[in-house]
């Protein structure tokens, strides 16, 4: 399934040949070429190279993830009944590309995206310490024998989305399912989705989670309560002191096992998001608010862009790896409000969410 090892120094050339979509062949060899780099990015010290090919994996990932790109924002538009995604193909200079579906204006989402993207070629050495928890639960380093300024070759294929409704009683979702590759044989998956709600209605959350648990038991039991612990510690905003939402599921460097049952595992967490996430839609979007309720969730909204601005691991690897800057950021809500040192009055519903966000370990909605 992968090379072994060869050595590049400073003129060796890299040789790609798409089979299907932005997706690069898996040739004999995948050569990188020092001298095509930027100038700043040039060493001069050997490298050593294993060279992943698995293009068998790289291909089921994005056929699955085009599928479900389709089917997501069909079930979405259907939802909505008058917002349509327009799509917005792109491609990546330094190799790969993507296919960006956008919602504005609609009647239920204010905006909603779904982004694919396929990637491949060499990344910042800074960017691999981004794109995976190394070391959580593996003593393999991916970052060992590189230093500041070395490139590493890569390929990633991943679906991200974000949808910010309209109404404050209907809560923000995100997922991002994605499959990466570096060199030495070195291969995992990330991703999970989770949901932020303005206000707390414990139904909706019981539903969202028990649908996750139920997909995540169906490959193994263990999935859920590590994924789960995961979401609580990774979506949180720490010079806050309170979490994005109120979680879900979130992994990254899975590699445990054979990866087409990752794969599975993967392709049927991403399928699941519109059962999870749309009979919550359905029940509120409709529902009637106030001009104060829409202004806590523009503050929640503040927050969400905090987040994703100062720790979110895909924000910082994309524009780390020269992503592009449009599809990267369209998780950030059109509209957002930041007031000094607000405070939610005792006891109101806001105050009542609040405490979850400072305490989510008090609240488990999938049990």
């Amino acid at each position: 399934m992968f090379m072994r090892s060869f050595l590049i120094a400073t003129t060796m050339t890299m040789v790609v040949n798409p089979v299907s979509g932005f997706l690069p062949s898996s040739l004999p060899s995948f050569r990188v070429s020092r001298s095509n780099l930027a100038p700043a990015a040039i060493s001069t010290r050997m490298v050593a190279v294993d060279v992943p090919v698995n293009a068998e994996m790289r291909t089921k990932m994005e056929k699955m993830l085009r599928d479900a790109q389709a089917y997501i924002c069909k079930s979405v538009e259907d939802c909505d009944g008058q917002g349509k995604f327009i799509e917005d193909p792109w491609a990546r200079e330094d190799g790969g590309g993507g296919l960006t579906r956008v919602m504005s204006g609609g009647k239920v989402w204010e905006k909603a995206g779904v982004n694919l993207a396929v990637v491949h070629g060499t990344m910042p050495f800074e960017a691999l310490n981004a794109a995976n928890d190394r070391l959580k639960f593996s003593n393999n380093d991916r970052a060992k024998g590189y230093a500041p300024g070395d490139r590493v070759p890569f390929f990633a294929c991943g679906l991200s989305s974000v949808m910010h409704p309209r109404n404050p009683h209907c809560p923000t979702m995100h997922f991002n399912y994605r499959y990466f590759e570096t060199e030495g044989g070195n291969w995992w998956f990330g991703g999970g989705q989770d949901i932020t709600p303005s206000y707390l209605v414990e139904e909706d959350m019981k539903h969202f989670h028990s649908t996750l648990k139920n997909v995540c038991d169906k490959h193994d039991k263990d999935f859920h309560p590590k994924f789960k612990a995961w979401a609580d510690e990774y979506y949180y905003i720490k010079h806050r002191g309170e979490t994005r939402g109120l979680g879900g599921i979130f992994f990254d460097d899975l590699n445990d096992r054979a990866p087409e049952k990752i794969f599975e595992f993967c392709k049927d967490a991403v399928m699941s998001v519109p059962d999870a996430y749309l009979p919550i839609i359905e029940k509120h979007k409709n529902d009637a608010f106030t001009a104060e309720e829409k202004e806590w969730q523009q503050l929640r909204r503040g927050r969400y862009a905090e987040f994703n601005l100062v720790y979110d691991r895909g924000t910082i690897f994309g524009l780390k790896t020269g992503g592009r800057t449009e599809s990267i950021l369209m998780s950030l809500p059109e509209t957002a409000r930041w007031e000094y040192c607000h405070q939610p009055a005792a006891g109101s519903p806001e105050a009542i969410i609040m405490d979850v966000f400072k305490n989510p370990s008090k609240y488990n909605f999938a049990a």
